[in-house]
Formats: C-alpha cells, structure tokens, sequence
C-alpha cells in the first residue's frame, strides 16, 4: 500500500476558486494529509494522458474524480484512462463506468421496474423513437422532457398540451400547441409540437446524446428532497423548493429555487427506504461499487391509498460538490478522507 490518493481536476470553469481548484478539492486533501496519507492533485490534459497514467499507476492506491463533465470536452479519452487505470489495479472513484452507469439521465429508465421510478420512464437515443413514442406519453399528460448533456436545469422542459385533446386521443398530432417551461430559468414558451420535437433534436445527436421522457410530477412545487451521500452513508438532505409562479418547476437556485439544510433523521423514512433500495440500484445499474460522493434526488408523489410516496428523479455522482453551507465543508472532508483510508484498506 502506497497511502497516496490522487484527485483528478481539469483548468478552468466556473466551479474553481482563486486556488485553481475546486472548493472542496484541497480540504479533502488536507484531511488524508492529517491522517498520515499522502493526496495530491494532477490535472488531467490530454496531451500529457499517457505521462498521467504510468505516474498514477505506479505512485497511487486510488484515485478521485473531481471533474466536472461540462468542463472537459476529451471526456471519453480521460474515461479510457481511469478504465486502464482501474484495469492495472487502482482503485476508482468511482469507477468511470460507474460514473455513466449513476450519472446519466437514463439510470432511471434501468430502475423503472422498481418502486424507485415510475414504469413510463423512456429512454431515447435516437431521433426516430423519440418522435414516434413521445405523441404517445404526452396525450397521456404533463411529461418532462431531460436531455444527458447539460447541468442546472439546462434542456429539461416541462411540456404540457395548452388544449385539452379528445376523449380516446393515444397520439397528439403535430400542430397541437403547448407550453414549454425550462428548468433552466422557469421561462415558458407557446410552440407547436412538432417544431418543438424538431427542437429537441439537438439533445439526441452527438456523443452522449440521448433524451428521457417521464411523467411530470406536480408535487415538484413543493419541492425536491435530495440527498446527500457518502458512499453508503446519509451526510445531510436538501430541501429544495422552487420559487413561486404557476409554470416554476425547477430547483437550481439559479430558477430562484430556496434550498433547506436537514440532517438525515428529518427525513427518516425516506432514507430508511432508500438505504434499503441500495443492493437493488447497484445491481440494475451495472453492479460497480457504489460512488464515493454522490446523491439522490426526490419528489413527492401520491399513491393510489392517498398517502405520500417519492420518487426518484434523479442521481448524480461525476463530480458532486458540498461547498455549501460554508460550515459543512471540513466535517464533510475528514468524513470523505476516512471513507478512502477505509476503502483503500480493504482492497
């Protein structure tokens, strides 16, 4: 055992601080260093891949994956390098197949057999599909529409019929006209459907791409319940309600969305059910370790008793930060730096 861990970071984007690092990249690193390991920081370039990986092979136990998706465009060839990396015996995390298998958008369409996500989930990878399936599930109601690439509510639109269709209506025929509202902002548009499906073409082409079609979940107003995770363990739950208005569904904070720091207990039958839901997420979604930081987002649903059920409307783990509140970023770290020492010791 080496007692080196490396966190892996790209130069620039808005998610670094003066330091050229992210925020909570070196308290990380200054946690493993109290503990008596050695972590350092590398930035990852293309140009210097091969260099990056025999260094790495050769000095650490482990590495960290602390970049953020939209910040490096080369992502598939710095994903072939920890797979070569992971392969020769470091350990990831996570993992980069483990990082798709979480982080992208159709997990949930993976889960839509379980009590985490509703069954109508549907993935689209191509063009075709996507106009041929998506008349169906919107002449069924109100449907969000999520692309893969993109973050802070970018390219996920609530759509939904401004006119009520027939009574037997299946497919919505194309010069229907609907409201769009992006996650983005909150901002509505008036569209037709089929100028709008045109729209979302650019969401499906090019690497990665792929758009998830799932109910809209009108509870969203009272707000998104994400946790925070980890590795197997709840650190905190956020309650994020979106600001007011009648079309307002995000929320990013960007939207105007207030977010509400709880500890676990709060929320303690959700985490108690998804704690327990955990063996079963790992399993559908490509049975890689479970990611060292990452979360799960909630909303609230009714089930067919009347009573309160939530669902999963998301996961993230590529690069999840914990910045805020300013007061949980060193408690957090030293949890993170001992969750490593413990990984990297029992491998």
């Amino acid at each position: 055992m080496k007692k080196n861990i490396v966190f892996f970071e790209v130069r620039g984007g808005s998610d670094k601080g003066e330091d050229g690092h992210r925020k909570d990249t070196m308290p990380m690193v200054n946690a493993l260093k109290e503990q008596g390991w050695n972590a350092e920081v590398i930035f990852f370039e293309v140009a210097k891949k091969d260099e990056i990986y025999e260094y790495v092979k050769n000095n650490a136990d482990a590495y960290v994956s602390r970049i953020n998706p939209g910040n490096l465009k080369e992502e598939n060839e710095y994903f072939d390098m920890l797979r070569k990396l992971c392969a020769n015996g470091v350990i990831g995390m996570p993992h980069p197949d483990a990082m798709i298998g979480y982080g992208a958008k159709d997990a949930l369409t993976k889960l839509n057999k379980t009590a985490l996500v509703p069954e109508d989930t549907y993935a689209y990878y191509d063009i075709k599909s996507f106009k041929e399936n998506f008349v169906k599930t919107l002449a069924k109601g109100e449907r969000v529409l999520k692309q893969n690439r993109g973050s802070t509510g970018e390219g996920i639109w609530r759509v939904r019929l401004i006119d009520e269709l027939p009574a037997g209506t299946v497919s919505v025929p194309l010069n229907a006209k609907i409201k769009c509202t992006e996650a983005k902002d909150n901002h509505t548009e008036e569209r037709e459907l089929g100028e709008f499906m045109d729209f979302c073409e650019q969401y499906i082409v090019g690497d990665n791409g792929m758009l998830v079609d799932m109910t809209f979940l009108p509870r969203i107003k009272e707000g998104e319940i994400r946790i925070l995770m980890l590795y197997h363990t709840p650190i905190y739950v956020v309650h994020k309600k979106p600001a007011e208005g009648a079309d307002a569904f995000s929320a990013t904070l960007f939207s105007g969305a207030k977010y509400r720091y709880d500890e676990p207990k709060d929320w303690q039958e959700l985490v108690d059910w998804f704690l327990a839901t955990l063996p079963e997420i790992r399993t559908k979604l490509g049975n890689y370790d479970i990611p060292l930081i990452w979360t799960a987002d909630f909303i609230l649903d009714t089930d067919e008793n009347g009573k309160d059920k939530y669902v999963l409307g998301e996961i993230n783990c590529s690069c999840v930060g914990f910045t805020s509140p300013a007061e949980f970023v060193e408690p957090i770290a030293k949890k993170v730096a001992q969750n490593i020492i413990d990984i990297v010791s029992k491998n």
